[in-house]
């Protein structure tokens, strides 16, 4: 263990990144050296959208598996990546491509498209989104507001679907 707390403090933001994300100094160690082997230009991020190391930690948090229980560590706890709320608000993000705080048709029909490419038919995708959009649009705006997205997902478990055990 003494390598990993050792390597920890050459890391950047570990700290904050450790009470950020709820990740231990070991896992924050082994994601840098996953991030270091991606970045293979060593320019600290991994695309020219400049994904860096801390934006790298911080998305992969959301699917961290939620902890039973978590002892305050002094002070207000902050709510943590891998809690319910924020996975929902990250799924959410990733349809709402323009940030209007709805998903369109269209932004869902992206996504789809992107996710499923070529195992289904534009004609299936078109069924998709419309099945969605009536069962998820309660107000009648032919949109998903955040509060509907959530509602739509009352009955999933979403810790355990948004959860993956990548650092074991």
């Amino acid at each position: 263990m003494g390598s990993s707390s050792s390597r920890i403090n050459s890391i950047p933001d570990a700290q904050q990144l450790m009470q950020e994300t709820g990740f231990s100094a070991a896992h924050i160690v082994r994601l840098h050296e996953r991030f270091e082997s991606l970045d293979t230009e060593r320019r600290g991020e991994l695309s020219q959208e400049t994904v860096n190391f801390a934006s790298f930690v911080r998305i992969l948090a959301h699917f961290r598996p939620a902890e039973r229980s978590r002892g305050s560590r002094g002070g207000a706890q902050q709510e943590l990546a891998n809690c319910t709320s924020r996975k929902l608000q990250f799924a959410f993000q990733l349809y709402d491509q323009d940030r209007d705080g709805k998903i369109s048709r269209e932004e869902l029909l992206q996504v789809l498209r992107a996710m499923l490419g070529i195992q289904v038919t534009e004609e299936q995708l078109q069924s998709i989104v419309e099945r969605a959009i009536q069962e998820a649009d309660l107000d009648g705006d032919d949109a998903i507001s955040f509060d509907e997205f959530k509602k739509s997902l009352a009955k999933v478990n979403v810790d355990h679907k948004m959860s993956t055990g990548f650092l074991r």
